[in-house]
């Protein structure tokens, strides 16, 4: 079953969204606080999540800092890696972004639809599927060989370019460069894998854009940027002399060589 987890301290609209969920045939665990979130996460209620729906403003905390937690924690494996969802009374597009860049998949802004919610998690989940049906098309297309024989799903992918050797197994969604495990928001590892699957390929702004989110619109062509530059300094953790991603002025990002 899809397991949602809410982090919001207003009742009236965790039981809207509870009402939702449960009409998706979903489940939901709702937290009011910030202190409880990692804890929970570390449990063993937390194998099973989906998608984590989290409010900016909380009572002991901030969203926007426990998002940058999570997706820097190393003792919940997979979890940090999990879709986001900010909810949030902030209108100012300054803080939008902020919340993108520190991890976030997507917002929604309140007052809000729960339907539109529930699409935004389903869009999320969507375009990551997509984006591995292509990866996988991309394998079989182009004969790329020595996937790992050990990985159980038979999906892993691996992609070999001058830029050195990556595994990808969406299993877990773990994404590997000589052999490291990249440390990547949801976000940043589409992006990563947008431009593996077309190594020779110039993408746009908005082309990234649009390979990460179904709702563009709602987010900005330059919050890209913020996302490669956080990819280049996870790249420089495991090997800092090679310039895996090139900026073409004016036209946008392609692996090196392009």
């Amino acid at each position: 079953m899809t397991h949602i987890l809410l982090v919001e301290d207003d009742p009236a609209i965790a039981m809207s969204l509870k009402v939702t969920c449960k009409r998706e045939g979903w489940d939901m665990t709702w937290l009011d606080n910030a202190s409880s979130v990692l804890p929970m996460l570390h449990s063993d209620k937390a194998r099973d999540l989906s998608a984590i729906i989290m409010d900016v403003g909380l009572p002991d905390g901030d969203g926007l800092s426990l998002c940058q937690q999570i997706r820097h924690a190393t003792d919940i494996d997979t979890l940090k890696d999990l879709p986001i969802v900010f909810l949030t009374a902030r209108s100012d597009e300054v803080d939008r972004i902020l919340g993108l860049e520190m991890g976030g998949d997507d917002y929604c802004a309140k007052p809000f639809s729960p339907r539109e919610l529930v699409a935004r998690l389903k869009a999320i989940w969507r375009r990551e599927q997509l984006l591995v049906q292509q990866s996988e098309s991309y394998t079989t297309n182009d004969k790329v060989e020595n996937t790992p024989s050990s990985n159980l799903s038979g999906q892993a992918l691996t992609f070999e370019n001058q830029s050195g050797v990556w595994h990808y197994q969406p299993l877990n969604y773990s994404l590997r460069w000589q052999g490291q495990k990249l440390e990547l928001s949801n976000t940043e590892r589409k992006i990563l894998l947008s431009l593996l699957q077309a190594p020779n390929q110039v993408f746009s702004r908005e082309q990234l854009l649009n390979a990460v989110s179904d709702y563009p619109d709602h987010r900005l062509a330059r919050t890209i940027d913020s996302h490669v530059k956080s990819i280049r300094k996870q790249l420089a953790t495991v090997d800092a002399s090679i310039d895996v991603i090139h900026t073409h002025r004016g036209l946008g990002y392609a692996l090196c060589p392009a």
